[in-house]
């Protein structure tokens, strides 16, 4: 887990010092950002907005355009390695979604984003995928340790890896992993799980499936949490 922390962190890093360079592929019909919707550097608020899972509101990241929100949070959060991002999907006039692949055929995870303050940048609001369906605990729940999770799934050998994180760092607060179901039928999974106490108000819970091919994340589900104090 060290090793996928310290890898995750750099790819963030590199994102940032891209300022806004596409470094995904794309597929279908993808709007170029223009200049003026590259990643901005601003000092953000202290405080991470009450939706928002990504960016973290403690750095200076902050994105102009939905797409490179959406293809940070893929890579930096998710773990995905080169991902295939589609166009931004309008859906009110403040919030849609952006659609990512890991390969051509893959699965597809749906990055949900929105406008927020300060300076209306783009934030990500969570993720989903047809294979991960998490049904407790629902968005912007407020939870304690320990957390039943509950939902249905499909994965290789039925295994989906989940996350507790916080609000300021990728490095997990649990890591751990729940049983669906196998070979494309989905079953249904349900853990009580234990996490250290947090320092953050807020945080996610992360359901990623792995390949077994080369060990990179194929799709992901991210629910949005609070913590009871």
């Amino acid at each position: 887990m060290g090793k996928r922390v310290v890898g995750i962190v750099v790819s963030a890093l590199v994102v940032v010092a891209a300022l806004g360079v596409v470094v995904g592929r794309q597929w279908g019909s993808v709007s170029t950002p223009s200049t003026s919707a590259k990643t901005t550097t601003t000092l953000g608020a202290a405080t991470q907005p009450e939706t928002a899972v990504w960016p973290f509101a403690s750095t200076v990241t902050r994105f102009g355009d939905p797409v490179l929100a959406a293809q940070a949070f893929a890579t930096a959060y998710l773990g995905f390695v080169n991902p295939m991002m589609g166009a931004f999907e309008q859906g009110d006039s403040h919030s849609g979604e952006v659609l990512v692949r890991a390969t051509p055929t893959g699965p597809v995870t749906t990055i949900m984003v929105g406008q927020l303050t300060p300076a209306n940048s783009w934030w990500v609001l969570g993720a989903s995928c047809p294979d991960i369906i998490v049904t407790a605990p629902s968005s912007s729940e407020r939870i304690s340790s320990p957390v039943v999770v509950q939902g249905r799934s499909t994965a290789y050998e039925a295994v989906v890896n989940v996350e507790m994180l916080q609000d300021g760092t990728l490095a997990p607060l649990k890591s751990d992993t729940v049983m669906g179901g196998s070979m494309g039928v989905k079953g249904p999974f349900k853990k009580s799980i234990l996490f250290a106490s947090p320092s953050s108000r807020a945080g996610a819970l992360s359901f990623r499936t792995i390949s077994p091919k080369d060990g990179h994340v194929i799709e992901a589900s991210v629910i949005r949490v609070t913590f009871v104090k």
